[in-house]
Parts: C-alpha cells; structure tokens; sequence
C-alpha cells in the first residue's frame, strides 16, 4: 500500500504510479477541489469521464457541516459522495490563513469562529486527525499553519517551528494503517527557512509530502525558486504534492520541477465566472467574439462541452445565466488541466517533455514566455 513507483524521467519531471487503498493513480495529477463533499457542480460520473483519479476534502468545512460521524456513518468520503475514487483531504491548516479575521492560534491549536453560525471552534492537530480518519480519505495532511503572505522571518520561523510541533501530535494519535499522512513543508519563499523545515521534517519518513505556504499571494518570481528548493530537497521515492496550485502555466512549471500532485478550485471557480481553459489562454464567453462562433471551445479536447456544444451556445447560457453554462465550462476546464497533465506524462516517457513544454508556452502566453516560466524549465532540465 502507498508504493510510488517512477516509470520514468526528464530531468527533474517523473512520471509513477501510486498505489492508494481505493485504487493505483498515475502522476504528475491534478486533483479536483471537492471542498463541501462535491466538485461544485459536477456528477461522480462526469468526474470519471473527464479523467479524475483523486478528489480533495476540507476537513474544516465538513468538520462544521455535516460532521464527520455523519460521513463516516456512509463508510467515508467515497460512500458519502458515491465516488468510488480515492480521496485526498487537506487538515484544516489553509483556513488557519484564510479566516485569519476569526481565529486565534496558540500551542494548543486554533479556535475559530465558525463562518456558519459564529460559535467557537478548537481545531488541534490531535482533533484534525480524528475527523480526517472519520472522512476516511486515503491521504491526510498534517495539521499546520499556513502563514500569509507577506510575513515577517520570524514570524514565518516560529510557525514552521510550530507546523513541526504539531506534526508530532498527529502522528502519536494516527489510528489507521490505511490512510497515508502527508507532513506538510513550510518556510515561505526563504530559501533558509525552507531548509530548516526540510530539516526537521524528512526524520519523519512518511509515505509523501506537500508544499505548503505557497500560491497565497506571492509573485510567482518568488514562488517557483521554492518549490525549486523544496522539491530538490525532498526524497526521490515519495510523491510531492504542491498544494493550492492549478493555473495551466503553473502546473507545467511545478511537473518540469519535480511535483507529482496539485490541486485547486481554479478551473471550476474559472468556469462558473464563465471562462474556459485553452492553449491559447482563457476564453472570456461573457466577451462579444464567441457569441457568433460555431467552433466548440478545443476542436482537441474529447469533453462532453466540446462534443456537443459551440462556442455561441455556451456564451448563450452564460449570458442568459443558464446553470448548465458553467456547469459545462467547469467539465471542459476539469477536462483541460487532466489533458494537460495526461501530455505532460507521454512527454516525460517519450522523452520530449522540455521541448514540448516550450512548444506548450510559446501558444499559451500571449505577451511573450515570462522569464519565471523559462527558468523553472532550466532548473528543471537536470535531475538533482
């Protein structure tokens, strides 16, 4: 259980396969955001369909609603959702960063005001892990802290130096022999801090890890040399899951580094605001052009959107706001960032992952490749 096996390489980028208890799944992924129990608007079937191996939980958010005694009384996450696929859910340490207005953080833990009612919640390593093996998912993180971007070096020490802490208290209260938890890498974009995190965590020896503390509002000029650091830093036979992240440019960016495992709200949160994914960059169907376009989004894509429907028609509902309109812009971009990834992988095995990435980023950026970009993919041309 849990073998990560790479099939092969190109520089730092790998592609393996990764044994969970629900079923095998093949990296790099892109796992689809299923925050309350659902990817927003989107059947199991047609998460099938479009090629999800994984989906991502919150354990804050069904922790608060319905309960975790409720999702487990269904056999778990999979029998809760009636899908059958493997499950990934995140320990409640993003929302210690993003309802930063209604918790308080000690040693102990965080207690928040719940945004659902405003009674008070004590979320601590030791109860993160107790709902997370009630949600019953394959993979379960860590509780940490995420801290904000900007922050100050001390500040951002002293929160790894508590990630570490906590992540002790998880793993003496971790029951269940079949599910994977992840340690979660902190350190902001500094480099030496990143280290010490590195440091103090690898003894632990897990089954994978995740980058965390990035994509919470640095620029990506400071974002990449991190993940760079990390993924270099980390070891060779575990997966690397990079957490938040799931804009095109950056998950091509993050596999030429060596990231097995990304997620993100992106392309449905992107489809529900009416816009669709393409090598070209995105299409804005609120926008006057597709109204009178009888292409589908991607003559390339195989999605149900784009074997059914024309550009117009889709702008058509978006326009006369039409539930199915975002409902089929968030299928094609799920179905986007799976293809893009699938391409990834034939490049990496065939070897012509660098070349194609090139050929992938001169389409897709229209001002010019940004030198961000450019540079990932040369630290990435040679393994570590």
């Amino acid at each position: 259980m849990f073998e990560f096996d790479i099939q092969a390489t190109a520089g730092r980028a790998r592609v393996a396969s990764f044994t969970t208890p629900r079923g095998q799944v093949t990296t790099p992924m892109f796992m689809p955001v299923g925050t309350q129990g659902t990817v927003k608007g989107i059947s199991p079937d047609e998460l099938h369909a479009v090629g999800s191996q994984m989906i991502l939980g919150n354990t804050y958010h069904l922790m608060l609603r319905p309960g975790e005694a409720m999702v487990a009384a269904h056999g778990g996450l999979p029998g809760f959702t009636a899908y059958p696929g493997p499950f990934l859910t995140d320990s409640g340490g993003f929302q210690v960063m993003s309802l930063g207005h209604m918790r308080r953080i000690t040693e102990d833990g965080v207690v928040f005001k719940s945004h659902l009612d405003g009674s008070l919640i004590n979320l601590t390593p030791e109860r993160s892990i107790q709902v997370q093996e009630g949600l019953g998912a394959d993979i379960i993180m860590a509780f940490d802290e995420c801290p904000p971007y900007p922050a100050t070096t001390e500040y951002v020490k002293a929160s790894l130096e508590r990630t570490v802490r906590w992540l002790e208290r998880c793993l003496n209260v971790k029951s269940r022999e079949d599910q994977a938890l992840f340690p979660i890498i902190q350190g902001g974009t500094d480099e030496t801090l990143r280290a010490l995190s590195l440091e103090l965590t690898l003894p632990v020896n897990p089954h994978g890890f995740a980058i965390g503390g990035l994509a919470v509002g640095e620029p990506k000029t400071e974002m990449f040399p991190a993940v760079a650091f990390s993924t270099a830093g980390l070891p060779e036979n575990k997966p690397r899951y990079l957490m938040g992240v799931g804009h095109p440019e950056d998950l091509v960016a993050g596999i030429a580094l060596g990231v097995d495992m990304f997620d993100c709200v992106y392309p449905t949160r992107t489809g529900r605001f009416g816009y669709a994914l393409t090598d070209q960059g995105r299409i804005n169907m609120n926008s006057s052009a597709p109204r009178t376009q009888l292409q589908p989004i991607d003559e390339s894509c195989d999605c149900y959107a784009c074997r059914h429907y024309t550009r117009a028609y889709l702008a058509h509902l978006v326009r006369a706001e039409e539930m199915l309109g975002p409902r089929m812009l968030s299928l094609h971009n799920l179905r986007y960032l799976h293809r893009l990834t699938e391409r990834a992988r034939d490049a990496i095995s065939n070897g012509t992952f660098h070349s194609w990435a090139r050929v992938w980023a001169d389409g897709y950026f229209k001002n010019g490749v940004p030198e961000w970009f450019s540079q990932a993919l040369q630290t990435g041309e040679t393994a570590v």
